[in-house]
């Protein structure tokens, strides 16, 4: 199962990492697989990134003139979350133009970890914010796709580019892919955290009715005004974007923000790990329970 988008800041690494968590509380065998040079699911699971010894880029190199051979299963280390990782290394920037003069070179993490598919009830494929051979090879290994984007301004422009490196990869390697989650991360960030992924319109509580009714409350100063008019701009943007999501995704998920989830990642844990009941830790929870049922 591959995490993809081509972007910085969707929560890659983040999602994989806390749907992973909650897998191993289940109680199934999971291998996670740090194909980014930056190392972040590789540091998020308590593994120092500058740590001697072998890692992604040995197995990305692997035989390769004079690369000695390296299998997966001997870089794949024990973590304190009980996720094996496979872990990366800053060195892998230095494998994608290696790559291209590869023979075969889409389908040689596919050939990698092939081996351990009976080994693992799930592998997760973290892949760098790019669209080099990493990425490539991380779709290409597949058999499902989870998308993630932040609920910024500018999210659903990434969407179109996503769609165009899919379709190149059907042309040019006759593999078709279709995401099958799309996860919407840090929702309500911006200050409108009250917006529901399925929101209906709320009876007015009757206390606040009666309030209204008897007290006047103060006209609101231009500030408020203001910020009442911000929160309400924000709140419709973000509406408006989940429609679109759902139209162009199967199946679409939001976490919302939570400052826990950058405490654990700290501590080399997953949110599962950390604060299982935070609103984000449930919120990957739900994921995890359409998950688990894809094995």
């Amino acid at each position: 199962m591959t995490f993809s988008h081509h972007k910085g800041g969707t929560g890659k690494t983040t999602s994989c990492l806390n749907i992973a968590g909650f897998l191993v509380k289940a109680g199934k065998k999971v291998l996670v697989v740090d194909c980014d040079p930056q190392a972040n699911a590789t540091a998020g699971l308590g593994y120092s990134t500058q740590s001697a010894g072998r890692n992604m880029y040995d197995v990305f190199l692997s035989g390769f003139e004079e690369f000695p051979e390296t299998k997966m299963s001997d870089i794949i280390r024990k973590t304190p979350s009980g996720i094996d990782l496979a872990p990366s290394h800053l060195d892998l920037v230095g494998a994608d133009p290696c790559l291209y003069r590869r023979e075969g070179r889409a389908g040689i993490l596919k050939a990698a970890l092939a081996p351990l598919k009976d080994q693992y009830d799930f592998i997760f494929v973290d892949t760098p914010p790019s669209m080099g051979q990493l990425v490539i090879n991380g779709l290409f290994a597949s058999d499902r796709v989870i998308v993630t984007l932040d609920s910024g301004t500018f999210a659903l422009d990434g969407v179109s580019t996503l769609s165009t490196i899919f379709g190149d990869m059907k042309e040019d390697l006759g593999r078709e892919i279709q995401p099958d989650i799309a996860i919407v991360t840090r929702w309500g960030e911006g200050g409108a955290s009250s917006v529901s992924p399925n929101e209906t319109p709320e009876k007015k509580d009757i206390f606040l009715y009666l309030r209204d009714l008897f007290y006047k409350t103060p006209a609101p100063t231009p500030e408020e005004i203001r910020t009442a008019d911000e929160q309400k701009a924000e709140h419709e943007r973000l509406l408006s974007m989940l429609v679109e999501i759902k139209r162009l995704f199967r199946t679409v998920y939001t976490v919302p923000y939570s400052p826990l989830i950058y405490e654990a990642q700290k501590r080399g844990l997953p949110i599962s790990h950390f604060a299982p009941d935070s609103s984000a830790g449930a919120a990957y929870k739900t994921i995890m329970d359409d998950v688990i049922q894809w094995n």
